[in-house]
């Protein structure tokens, strides 16, 4: 596998109707004279091949993965509020095992209320999710001097901690590195590890594309090409299978690269399955800590776990690698620059990792949306969820749009719903599901 303030009051925002905990199905009955149960199909968006990887590799019924399915989608989107309207304040969400709960970090009682509003569960938290990146963000600066028995580390979210990774024996140094680094004691955790993460490469077989002999996977398709992982290729380099052009590349520090297609070649939004067919991607809303994921790559196909922890770093031997997500999704390689997804949208492209899929291992992923910043691409969709419907108005007034998922709004913009008019308090891309009278976090009425 070659291969990131406004108050809000809690009485405003216990107003939106997100319901954010999900039971898990209950077992079937051991009557044997009851009828079967009728057959879970894969929720709309969702490739039956990855609702089959999912129940494969997190050992769910059909009804256990359509439920997981639908909170870490509300986990994304109430991830998204939060992290608008508590702004610094923010402790960061996750999807708390076995995946019926969304959590929220806080830090105050008001927030603890505005959270239960949303129907999530408030855990007080001692350091901010801001904080915890900050702290992420030194040890990368110092990159360069960890210690060689210093494996990675990352923001644990709902430890609340930054985690270095280090071998056995290695933890008195991997301390003093952090220190060095003016990591607080208070938010450091030194864990062993026997990880040995690599990136993978020169894996031959599989649906795939080349540079010279090396053999990597694609990630998602852009305009114009697609994006992979940064240790696939330099810059300048050409690909074959399908032709083209590294036209951006950055490895390490990143790792994260961009193909430009020759003519002839149409970039779609779609994945390989693997099994003769292929999976829409409808966008890249980024899912929740603690939400399943699935990833796609030429070697080991269709492979689904959770997503462990963000902002992590990973020392290759070829140096330091930041601003990954960390996951216990297995892939082997020549899985490397593959996608990854949750539900229908994509996530990122694999990096590399330890262990295989054979016993199971960590992982990494470089997100998409990082990439699609870094080189100002943009992602192809296709096939995903429709809309939301707009409702019918009974008339627009002069000045205002009617409002519509997927139109990007800035603070102060106002827009007719059903006849309503109402003005953003918080910019953002409007969602399905996000609808004015839904989401008075970020919509005020007039």
């Amino acid at each position: 596998m070659l291969r990131r303030t406004a108050t809000v009051a809690a009485t405003t925002l216990s107003a939106v109707a997100l319901v954010l905990t999900v039971a898990l199905a209950a077992q079937a009955s051991a009557d044997p004279d009851r009828a079967p149960a009728a057959p879970v199909d894969a929720p709309d968006g969702v490739a039956p091949e990855m609702f089959a990887a999912l129940q494969r590799d997190l050992r769910l019924t059909p009804a256990q993965a359509r439920a997981r399915l639908d909170v870490d989608d509300r986990a994304a989107r109430v991830q998204q509020v939060l992290r608008a309207t508590l702004g610094a304040r923010y402790g960061g969400t996750w999807v708390t095992e076995p995946g019926a709960t969304v959590s929220v970090g806080v830090t105050s009682a008001a927030d603890a209320d505005a959270v239960r509003g949303l129907g999530a569960v408030p855990v007080p938290v001692r350091h901010t999710e801001r904080a915890l990146d900050g702290a992420v963000d030194r040890l990368n600066r110092r990159a360069t001097a960890a210690p060689p028995a210093v494996v990675g580390w990352y923001a644990d979210l709902p430890g609340n901690a930054v985690v270095v990774l280090a071998r056995d024996g290695a933890v008195p140094a991997a301390r003093s590195f952090a220190a060095a680094a003016g990591v607080p004691a208070g938010v450091l955790r030194v864990q062993a590890s026997t990880e040995d993460p690599k990136p993978y490469a020169d894996v031959i077989g599989g649906n795939a594309y080349y540079t010279g002999s090396s053999r990597c996977s694609i990630g998602f398709s852009v305009n114009g090409g697609f994006v992979t992982a940064g240790h696939c290729g330099r810059a300048g380099a050409r690909t074959s299978q399908p032709g083209g052009t590294v036209r951006g590349s950055t490895f390490p520090g990143r790792d994260y690269a961009w193909v430009q297609v020759d003519a002839g070649n149409t970039p779609r939004g779609l994945v390989n399955d693997y099994r003769g067919g292929t999976v829409a991607v409808a966008g890249s809303v980024e899912a929740a800590v603690g939400a399943a994921v699935c990833r796609s790559g030429s070697t080991t196909g269709w492979r689904c776990g959770t997503i462990q922890q963000k902002n992590a770093s990973v020392t290759y031997p070829e140096g330091t690698v930041t601003g990954l997500t960390r996951s216990n999704a297995c892939a082997e390689p020549g899985d490397s620059g593959g996608s990854w997804l949750s539900g229908s949208q994509a996530q990122g492209v694999t990096s590399g990792g330890s262990g295989n899929c054979s016993t199971g291992g960590t992982m990494y992923f470089q997100p998409v949306n990082a990439i699609l910043a870094a080189y100002g691409l943009t992602l192809v969709t296709t096939g995903g969820p429709e809309p939301t419907p707009t409702p019918t108005s009974t008339g627009t007034p002069p000045g205002e749009t009617t409002w519509q998922a997927g139109a990007a709004y800035a603070a102060g913009a106002t827009v007719s719903y059903a006849g309503v008019s109402y003005r953003c308090l918080q910019g953002h891309t409007a969602q399905p599901g996000w609808e004015p009278p839904n989401v008075p976090a970020l919509w005020q009425r007039v």
